[in-house]
């Protein structure tokens, strides 16, 4: 099997394992705080990043390196995932799920920032239609219900796209898992004492769904599902693997339906494509 085939599995994986983060933080929020919930998986990620790196005697990164890191742990150590379980404190999965429709494109304009490409008008005119979806289906939807977990959704998918992009312009230096652990360590210190200052006095009133959801976001979407991602990114390329993120609405739609016995409606549905197939477009004019 060739480079660019294992790049696309590897990216693949971390797409199927990334679909069930919202989901799990939902479940999570529900008897836990989104502070805490933040704090915690990052902390015990980080630990458990910390050991790999110790094992297998990593290189350090250089201190030219480290605003990148810091860039990548402020986006997706930090950013996405507490914005993420303060709007699911507001909304169901479901609906949050229709907004990473917008993560790819995101994720590519930002790679259009940090690296200086000069994209087709065809991308910007992708890109805004994408985005009055999204706008559209909110307001139609419950925006003036929820007004904060829809703009802290969107300012999720914002940070998310900037750490997405900056992690991948920097595996290709560092390797892959190797960025995200080293965002995680970078942050272990303040994770570690947030971590027991926003402790729950009480843990017996925690529910196990809880628990679970922590532990999946902890281990799966904190790291493993980086390992995956930002392997794939640089065996198969950041614009190529890049669409597979396309896949996550479905993925986290049925996720949420079937765990969660969340509806999905068809408006929901409609959307999510619509918004895929802005994305498409406007990867397809990026260069």
């Amino acid at each position: 099997m060739d480079k660019t085939a294992r790049g696309w599995i590897n990216g693949f994986l971390g797409v199927l394992i990334f679909s069930g983060s919202l989901p799990a933080t939902r479940v999570a929020v529900m008897d836990l705080d989104p502070v805490f919930l933040t704090v915690a998986r990052a902390a015990i990620a980080g630990l458990l990043a910390l050991v790999l790196l110790v094992i297998f005697r990593e290189r350090h990164p250089e201190r030219g390196d480290l605003v990148s890191l810091a860039i990548v742990a402020l986006g997706v150590v930090v950013g996405f995932p507490l914005l993420t379980a303060l709007a699911l404190e507001h909304i169901t999965s479901a609906h949050s799920i229709v907004f990473i429709g917008l993560l790819p494109l995101a994720t590519a304009v930002f790679g259009v920032l940090r690296g200086g490409e000069r994209p087709r008008p065809a991308f910007w005119l992708f890109s805004c239609l994408g985005s009055a979806l999204v706008a559209g289906f909110a307001i139609s939807q419950g925006f003036s219900v929820s007004p904060v977990g829809d703009l802290l959704m969107l300012a999720a998918i914002i940070v998310c796209g900037l750490g997405y992009a900056e992690g991948a312009k920097l595996s290709r230096k560092l390797g892959g898992w190797q960025v995200i652990s080293w965002a995680l360590v970078l942050s272990l210190p303040i994770m570690l004492v947030l971590t027991a200052i926003t402790i729950p006095s009480s843990l017996s009133r925690i529910g196990g769904a809880a628990w679970v959801g922590l532990t999946y976001v902890s281990l799966f979407s904190m790291l493993i599902g980086f390992v995956f991602w930002y392997r794939g990114l640089a065996q198969g390329g950041i614009a190529a693997v890049g669409q597979l993120q396309l896949l996550q609405p479905f993925f986290g739609l049925a996720l949420a339906a079937t765990l969660l016995h969340e509806q999905v409606s068809a408006t929901m549905l409609i959307v999510t494509a619509a918004v895929v197939l802005c994305v498409v477009g406007a990867r397809r004019f990026a260069r």
